[in-house]
């Protein structure tokens, strides 16, 4: 009996970009009814791989075969004749329009569909897979859960039989993460076949059959991921140790240092996008807020940092009330803002020396009468450098040119070279593998250590339990509780995170 081809097999896959080499040589096999997944640190070149496979990218060299058979991939066209899917991991769906009509966009049928068809299709997808939806709802009205539903169910229906997914957790809760998985699974045992891009381990090890290790480009190691630990694959993908568990020394909370009450504010459409906040973070503590991306949390931090009115309430920093204070103002508290999209904090073609000193240029020594001491400048940049392991050429090259993790540590480094009292800090490691995250967890527990009060807002909830000392979980731009940030209380949170729970505030810890 002959051997069944694999769903997927890419030989030799070479991509430059610019003299870059994203990937090198790289060959993939995927086995029918397999879920495999792809890891790599960030840059190592797995969404490449997968935007090869796609037809967004065509390769330099080599070849692909899906299900033995030698393909021709030249656009997203052609990989969707051949059965495979994409599921990006910013979703690519139009807000203002239904189910429905995201479904059936870019079939060739938009103009003489027959809508009942259509959605009579989508029921019977979502009841197979488990994937409940109202067809009639308009994309905005859903969420980021849902939302993800809707791009599996337009591959579904496209035919896809080999779905690609591109960290597709990043914006769920714990509840749909797990229904996430099992959907997954589901769709395996009926002969799909799934690759599955993530940075979180747990997963991988949770739901995958085999694992292919990406580094720089190249294939590190193929492993069955019933054979292998969450240790040995983070040390393939970074080349080093990586401590999954950071100590975290028992809590001495001060004072209050950072005091927000009653805080109200709207959002860019001028909705109430933060609602009746009241909370405190004291020196030495890091309060974590978990909850579903575009719940509030923008909006609050960023009238917090100055960057958005208060509606209503107030905000203290030190007691000193700042809810009018201008940004400067705010810094001279000894405020600091890290905001999740790094690259509004940066100037791109300016020199990482030069991003370094945005908020000190005015200051002796590197303000020097009307002008700046170049040398003073360089060499506080590359203090700062090695202090926080920032990767570099040197100080004076563009920060667009750094990755995402040195990114954040640049922008880490410069807030931190501040006289800080409170550390503000949205989304720290999002979209980092796992050897940035180390360093940025160790970075943020350093400034625990040293007395700081930080505000931490992630959507990763295992960040968030390792990190904070309590957790104020955010639905709908209220705080429906706050509890320790403990194992025992990820049941409770998940429903806070869903709005399914809400705590009376006299019970908050």
């Amino acid at each position: 009996m002959s051997e069944v081809p694999a769903a997927v097999l890419m030989k030799g896959i070479t991509k430059r970009f610019a003299g870059v080499v994203a990937n090198s040589a790289v060959d993939l096999e995927v086995k029918k009814g397999e879920i495999h997944a792809l890891l790599g640190e960030n840059g190592a070149g797995k969404t490449t791989l997968m935007n090869i496979l796609y037809g967004i990218y065509r390769p330099d060299e080599g070849e692909i075969y899906i299900n033995g058979e030698k393909a021709h991939i030249h656009s997203p066209k052609d990989a969707i004749k051949l059965g495979i899917g994409m599921v990006h991991q910013q979703f690519r769906l139009v807000q203002t329009h239904t189910v429905v009509e995201n479904v059936i966009l870019g079939t060739g049928n938009g103009v003489t569909f027959n809508e009942e068809e259509v959605r009579q299709k989508i029921v019977e997808l979502a009841q197979r897979y488990s994937l409940a939806i109202n067809p009639d709802a308009r994309i905005w009205q859903l969420s980021a859960g849902e939302q993800q539903r809707v791009e599996i169910l337009k591959a579904l229906y496209r035919g896809a039989k080999i779905l690609i997914l591109d960290e597709p957790t990043s914006m769920l809760t714990p509840l749909e993460i797990k229904e996430l998985l099992q959907t997954l699974r589901r769709m395996t045992e009926e002969g799909n076949t799934i690759i599955f891009i993530t940075h979180k381990l747990d997963e991988v090890t949770a739901v995958s059959h085999r694992v292919t290790i990406l580094r720089q480009g190249k294939v590190t190691a193929v492993l069955e991921t019933a054979k292998t630990h969450k240790t040995e694959l983070a040390n393939l993908m970074v080349g080093r140790e990586v401590l999954f568990r950071l100590e975290k020394q028992p809590l001495e909370r001060g004072a209050a240092v950072l005091r927000v009450e009653g805080l109200e504010a709207l959002n860019d459409k001028g909705l109430v996008a933060v609602q009746d906040v009241t909370f405190s973070v004291y020196r030495g503590e890091i309060l974590g807020i978990a909850g579903v991306a575009g719940n509030g949390q923008r909006e609050l931090l960023e009238v917090i940092a100055g960057l958005r009115p208060a509606n209503k309430g107030k905000i203290f920093i030190q007691d000193r009330e700042a809810t009018y204070a201008s940004i400067r103002e705010r810094i001279g508290m000894g405020l600091s803002y890290v905001p999740g999209e790094r690259m509004t904090a940066l100037v791109p073609n300016m020199s990482i020396a030069e991003n370094m000193i945005l908020k000190s240029y005015r200051k002796s020594p590197i303000c020097k009468g009307l002008f700046i001491d170049r040398q003073v400048m360089l060499d506080l940049a590359k203090r700062l450098i090695q202090e926080y392991e920032v990767v570099t050429p040197g100080p004076d090259k563009p920060v667009k040119l750094l990755s995402g993790g040195n990114i954040q540590r640049a922008l880490m480094a410069r807030e931190l070279s501040q006289e800080v009292d409170v550390l503000v800090v949205a989304y720290p490691t999002s979209g980092l593998d796992v050897g940035a995250i180390e360093t940025i967890w160790k970075i943020l527990l350093s400034q625990r250590s040293l007395g700081k009060a930080t505000l931490l807002v992630s959507d990763d909830l295992e960040e968030i339990l390792t990190l904070s000392d309590r957790v104020a979980v955010m639905h709908n731009g209220e705080i429906m509780g706050i509890v320790e940030a403990k194992e025992e209380n990820i049941e409770k949170i998940g429903l806070m995170m869903a709005g399914a729970l809400k705590i009376d505030r006299e019970q908050w810890v």
